[in-house]
């Protein structure tokens, strides 16, 4: 699963939307449908703070793992 697809259905399962994650990330409404769409590549200080959020770890947001696990804690 690519990440846009990731960011897209962790944001759905929660029932949130766009307009919230946007406030999180302190971008527009559109700048994060960008991101979703892929569009606008997402920045990866904007992807760890999605993982925290969520709380899954980089792996699985990012796509590059289907095993979802929680983000490391100091």
């Amino acid at each position: 699963m690519h990440y846009t697809e990731r960011i897209r259905a962790l944001r759905e399962d929660q029932d949130l939307t766009q307009e919230r994650i946007a406030g999180i990330l302190h971008v527009g409404q559109k700048t994060y449908s960008d991101y979703e769409t892929g569009k606008i590549r997402i920045p990866l200080d904007s992807m760890i703070v999605l993982a925290k959020f969520y709380n899954v770890d980089l792996n699985y947001i990012c796509g590059v793992s289907g095993q979802k696990r929680p983000f490391p804690r100091d």
